[in-house]
């Protein structure tokens, strides 16, 4: 057994009291389903599934979806939890495992595992964290039959017996095209707390349910919707999820799961999940969470479970082969000797099979299968290929074949399948080994049955489905079907169902153009679900049929943007001009967009074989507006004169552009489009010298972000923020939002980008941490030299070197981050390289680089430019010009919003002054330098000006540790959030964490600033 992440050791649980909510067939369901989660009579029996435990039995009795205290009393809590927008809530029926949740009445049984010591501690562990109030996650991993679900029992028991609410779901292979079912059948029970969600989130989960009509919720806000709701849920009752074959959750289910699962830290709530071992290579939405491997048992356990379970008795030899072959795997241990004769029983198996263990046991399922009466083995197929569990569709469909109910007899005589209420299958391995082993005129049959046994109205989506599945050859019919049940999914934010959906019904389309059409939408779907392989399969379907000019211009389109997407190459621009080109004539605003896209592109990417300019001289050709000038038609005609004709013509008409995007935001006509390139226009803000724009811009853009619940485009609006607040001097509230960046980053399974941290580590002057961070950046092949993550890298080293006063080192670093085409990062890079150079006597070099920022700056006049300009005349001029450009310097920057840039010119400014004997002027400079910097936090730079008022006779005052200084980021950040006046809630929202959570650091800040209230937050200096 390995234990992988960390569990932390718990302590003993009281008992409590319980009732249990009965939900019925259409919310959880009757009887015994989905593994169980049933009721369970204390009489001992023998348990088949996964081997491992003689214990309670099943009883068809209602089914507890969820176990939850006495004293909790739940508000509009369904009775029936509907399948709305065409799935089960509760889809785990379908191969109803054994798993039970003990009820109150069954608390004093106690389940016999063989073995499993280690891994039930570390579970006992992560439930007696979350009754103590601290969140747990655990993802247990394994090959099929294992013991993963018997572990999911333990937990629920040993949860149930302290008090806890339990709620679960379990993944069926078949349900994974139904968006948001295994969420559904998780919080299903829990809903009546709904209404404790503020209002975004309430109806984010009502749209991903299916409970009302809207816009299509962004995953991420759905994710933090059912944070919130299940810590709502922890705060009258701890609270355990278990998920069972995590693995074949629906995807958008998987990935609002992860989300949760990485965001919990104060909740009284614990969250596991099983998950069959996948294939090398594969990834799934839980990596990376805490796990815990089960291993084979050991010989003897094998051995002792044979004991039990196997009534002939072995010979020693005969035993040991049995366990070896079964490789401690508890399932195969039953498996293979109900598949062997008497005679292999008493005289040893043959020559081992090649196949892995899970096979050999579907192997055996599907020989045992193999034997019962044709009726019986189809009456199996009809259910094997029907995910619900749900009996009266069984049954109906059983009955448009004409098959007998007395067909049932004889399967569960064989102990594969259940028949009751609900459909149970054994194992899953038994439904995938008949389902496997039908031939495909059956299975067309019992799809067909199941179609025509699916209500239309009820659950319209799996009737689709079943259609699709009876289909041979192409049935347009069948085909518009599932064209609307892909509509639906996307309504609900349901994009990888709604791409499977359509990817069948493109498949299922007889004509060519209409197929065409249907597979270029799927294929954008895919894309847009993080499938970009799957999107390529797909385009080469839609070029495979008749393709009239504007859809051969989206497949040009859609295979550019792939192909940023996965390898940022530098052919990307020039295949986005060829589908900019293209679209020219065909739809104008989409060309002019995609123009846009080229640029950005090229910017990104940096070297290219069409180089920026060359994709700025074809968007000069780029058609006109179809109407009046859009925001980002003004950005782009910016650019483009930006970059062909230079600053002085394109910086005016750069700014225009920004203007035109502030102006747009109260704009609701345009505020839609506008935001789409905020990104683009921040970063163009700085490439126009334009503070005040660039704060509007950056900070509406993280407000968009956080209103939209937009959680893979938020941690860029942060990061970028967080460096326009690095420059703005305010590195505290600069490192709060970078920390930000880097938790959601990790928490949505995106790749974690380095350089907002990088930047801030270079302008605290952390030498050791910036080296660190530039070396992550450096071994990652997706930054190319010359891309924007490897020229800010080399921006953070010139800003480093120059804090350190290593100013040959600066320069290198600098003159490096200069060659970005990216005029921002440019002009950012020329101001560190003047000052470098400068320094290191490099006046020839100073000024050459002076001559092309002044130029630039001058062109925009913003007090920030100018300020620039001044500064940079200061450095290379010498007398009483230098002292002229530095007083102006001082005074521009000093009507700006750029406090770093002003601190560090006071510095310039002093030492230039002690350098001209003039020491009493120099004194007040670096004071002033001293002070500013060591307040903002960049050390290396306080350091320099401590260094020069040494050098003047003064000593500067050590700067006094203060009470904040021993916060985190992350604290410092909720800190100064709630002293704005925000409550717990709002800043939770905010931040996309739980209430409890918010409570939680809290605590920890009072505890550390020695305060006991929120007023005196407020009256504490934060920054």
């Amino acid at each position: 057994m390995h234990l992988e992440g960390q569990v932390a050791h718990g302590r003993e649980v009281a008992v409590g009291d319980s009732q249990v909510l009965d939900v019925d067939d259409k919310g959880g369901g009757h009887g015994c389903s989905s593994r169980g989660r049933g009721c369970l009579r204390p009489s001992r029996v023998e348990r088949p599934d996964d081997g491992q435990v003689v214990g309670p039995s099943p009883c068809h009795q209602p089914r507890p979806t969820a176990v939850v205290p006495a004293s909790v009393t739940f508000t509009d809590v369904p009775t029936v939890v509907s399948r709305r927008g065409g799935w089960g809530a509760c889809g785990a029926a379908a191969h109803g495992r054994h798993s039970p949740f003990l009820s109150a009445p069954d608390r004093g049984v106690a389940m016999d595992l063989v073995g499993r010591v280690a891994e039930r501690a570390a579970i006992d562990e992560l439930v007696a964290r979350a009754r103590s109030g601290h969140s747990g996650v655990l993802v247990v991993r394994g090959e099929a039959g294992i013991g993963k679900t018997l572990l999911m029992d333990h937990a629920g028991a040993t949860a149930s017996s302290s008090g806890f609410v339990l709620a679960s779901s379990t993944g069926v292979e078949a349900e994974r095209q139904f968006a948001f079912a295994g969420l559904h059948q998780l919080c299903g029970p829990l809903l009546g707390r709904l209404g404790a969600l503020p209002e975004p989130q309430q109806t984010a989960l009502g749209v991903a349910f299916g409970r009302h009509s809207g816009p299509a919720p962004d995953r991420f806000l759905v994710g933090l919707a059912t944070l919130n709701l299940l810590a709502e849920v922890g705060e009258e009752a701890p609270l355990l999820c278990v998920v069972d074959d995590a693995q074949w959750l629906d995807e958008a289910s998987a990935q609002v799961l992860a989300f949760v699962a990485r965001r919990v830290s104060a909740e009284r709530m614990a969250l596991l999940f099983a998950l069959r071992d996948s294939g090398p290579g594969d990834d799934h939405a839980f990596t990376g969470l805490p796990e815990l491997r089960l291993e084979g048992l050991s010989d003897v356990e094998s051995e002792t479970l044979l004991d039990r379970v196997v009534a002939t008795p072995l010979d020693d030899a005969v035993r040991a082969r049995i366990a070896a072959e079964a490789r401690g795997n508890p399932l195969a241990l039953l498996e293979l000797p109900r598949g062997a004769s008497p005679a292999r029983l008493a005289g040893g198996f043959g020559r081992p099979d090649e196949l892995s263990v899970p096979r050999r046991i579907e192997e055996g399922f599907r020989r045992r299968s193999a034997s019962l009466p044709i009726e019986t083995r189809l009456l199996l197929l009809v259910a094997a290929a029907e995910p619900t569990g749900d009996s009266g569709v069984l049954w109906r469909a059983a009955s448009r074949l004409g098959i007998p109910r007395e067909a049932a007899a004889p399967a569960e005589a064989s102990g594969l399948v259940e028949m009751g209420t609900r459909v149970r299958f054994r194992h899953p391995l038994v439904r995938s080994a008949i389902y496997q082993a039908g031939t495909a005129p059956d299975r067309r049959r019992a799809h067909g049955a199941l179609a025509s046994a699916t209500d239309s109205l009820h659950d319209p989506d799996r009737r689709a489905w079943h259609r699709a599945q009876a289909v041979l050859g192409t049935d347009e019919e069948t085909a518009a079907e599932l064209e609307r049940s892909a509509d639906r999914a996307r309504v609900r934010g349901g994009v990888a169902a709604a791409a499977a959906f359509l990817q069948r019904a493109a498949e299922l389309t007889p004509e060519p153009s209409v197929r065409t059409r249907r597979a270029l939408a799927a294929a954008h779907l895919k894309y847009d679900a993080g499938a970009p392989e799957s999107a390529l399969a797909l385009l080469d379907v839609a070029e495979a049929g008749p393709l009239d000019a504007l859809q051969a211009a989206r497949v040009t389109l859609l295979r550019a943007q792939v192909a940023f997407h996965t390898t940022r190459g530098g052919e990307v621009p020039g295949l986005l001009v060829e589908a900019a080109q293209s679209l020219s004539s065909l739809d104008p605003r989409l060309s002019r967009e995609t123009y846009l896209n080229a640029l950005d592109a090229a910017l990104v990417s940096g070297g290219s074989d069409r180089g920026l300019l060359e994709v700025a001289e074809a968007a000069r050709l780029a058609p006109a507006p179809p109407g009046p000038p859009q925001p980002s038609d003004l950005l782009l005609d910016g650019l483009v004169t930006t970059l062909t004709c230079g600053s002085a013509e394109g910086t005016p008409e750069l700014r225009h552009a920004l203007s035109a995007f502030r102006d747009a935001l109260t704009d609701p006509e345009q505020a839609e489009a506008g935001e789409r390139w905020l990104r683009l226009a921040c970063r163009n803000a700085l490439a126009a010298f334009d503070d005040e724009l660039l704060h509007i811009l950056a900070t509406h853009n993280v407000h968009v972000a956080r209103d939209a619940g937009a959680l893979a485009k938020l941690p860029d609006a942060l990061r970028f923020l967080s460096l326009t607040l690095v420059l703005t001097g305010e590195l505290d509230e600069a490192g709060g939002l970078a920390t930000e960046a880097s938790a959601l980053t990790q928490a949505t399974g995106g790749v974690q980008v380095e350089h907002a941290h990088l930047i801030l580590s270079a302008w605290r002057g952390d030498q050791t941490k910036t080296t660190e961070l530039r070396d992550v950046i450096a071994q990652d092949a997706a930054h190319p030299d010359g891309g924007t993550e490897e020229s800010l890298a080399q921006y953070s080293l010139a800003v480093l070197h120059n804090g350190l006063g290593n100013y040959a080192a600066a320069h290198e670093a600098a003159a490096r981050a200069c060659e970005s085409p990216e005029v921002s990062l440019s002009n950012l890079a020329h101001v560190e390289l003047i000052e470098a150079a400068a320094r290191a006597g490099q006046m020839e070099r100073a000024a050459e680089a002076a001559a092309q920022v002044c130029s630039r700056a001058r062109a925009s006049g913003s007090p920030w430019a100018l300020g620039i300009a001044a500064r940079s005349d200061g450095l290379v001029s010498a007398g009483a010009a230098a002292d002229e450009h530095f007083s102006e310097a001082i005074a521009q920057l000093g009507r700006s919003r750029m406090g770093g840039l002003l601190a560090r010119t006071h510095l310039v400014y002093g030492e230039w002054l002690r350098r001209e004997g003039r020491r009493r002027d120099a004194r007040d400079q670096l004071r002033t330098a001293h002070q500013l910097l060591g307040d903002m936090g960049a050390g290396a730079f306080a350091a320099r000006a401590a260094r020069e008022l040494r050098a003047t006779g003064e000593h500067p005052r050590a700067r006094t540790a203060q009470p904040v200084d021993e916060l985190t980021a992350q604290e410092r950040h909720v800190a100064r959030l709630v002293a704005s006046g925000a409550t717990s809630r709002e800043v939770a929202a905010q931040l996309f964490l739980s209430p409890r959570t918010i409570e939680a650091h809290l605590r920890n800040i009072f505890r550390k600033l020695e305060i006991t209230s929120r007023r005196q937050l407020r009256e504490l200096p934060l920054s």
